[in-house]
């Protein structure tokens, strides 16, 4: 994945509603939802809706499948994976990705690492 094509994914999925319709459509699985499922889902209205899906189509986030009069909607698996492979590559430098333990100093401070 390159670097433009990940920040439209990010950027796609930076808005709640958008955020909340991927994340049901990848726990519905391959089977995906109708549109119609997906919006009783998230309680929007259908325009409202089928402008967050035209953004996540366009970031090939979900992909969809007309059924007769439904359109079933899925997740895009390896469009998804690409992402999470595009932010963990090279992660850490080749260290260990654990959290580090705190000091005992910075454990007072509250700072963060």
């Amino acid at each position: 994945m390159d670097t433009l094509t990940a920040v439209t994914a990010l950027g796609a999925l930076s808005h709640e509603s958008r955020l909340a319709a991927f994340r049901q459509l990848v726990q519905a699985g391959q089977d995906g939802l109708s549109v119609g499922e997906l919006r009783e889902h998230l309680d929007l209205p259908p325009a409202t809706l089928s402008a967050h899906l035209n953004v996540l189509r366009a970031a090939a986030l979900v992909e969809d499948e007309r059924e007769g009069r439904v359109i079933r909607v899925r997740a895009n698996y390896a469009q998804m994976n690409a992402l999470l492979a595009y932010l963990t590559d090279n992660c850490c430098g080749g260290r260990s990705c654990a959290p580090a333990e705190l000091s005992p100093r910075r454990r007072k401070s509250g700072a963060s690492s």
